[in-house]
């Protein structure tokens, strides 16, 4: 399932998918996985907050209807980063 239109992107960041375990990320032709269990920020949002996402620097994201942002290798590691926020 796709979020966005077919067609070429002008975005080198996108939302590709949103299910009941995590929310897919494709940047410059790599798919990341964001699980809820290791990203529960995006669990229980809207969809438009969810695909609302920049790249303010290389592989460097943010959601910012959420407040929320990663970096490649907090979401390809996960387990490097096993701080929360207290927030969720």
């Amino acid at each position: 399932m796709s979020l966005s239109a077919h067609g070429n992107s002008i975005s080198a960041v996108e939302v590709t998918n949103i299910s009941t375990h995590g929310v897919w990320l494709l940047a410059h032709e790599k798919e990341l996985f964001m699980s809820y269990d290791d990203f529960p920020w995006f669990k229980e949002k809207t969809i438009k907050s969810i695909i609302n996402v920049e790249e303010q620097a290389p592989d460097h994201f943010y959601w910012p209807d959420l407040d929320v942002d990663l970096t490649r290798e907090i979401i390809e590691h996960p387990e490097r980063f096993p701080l929360k926020s207290s927030s969720m």
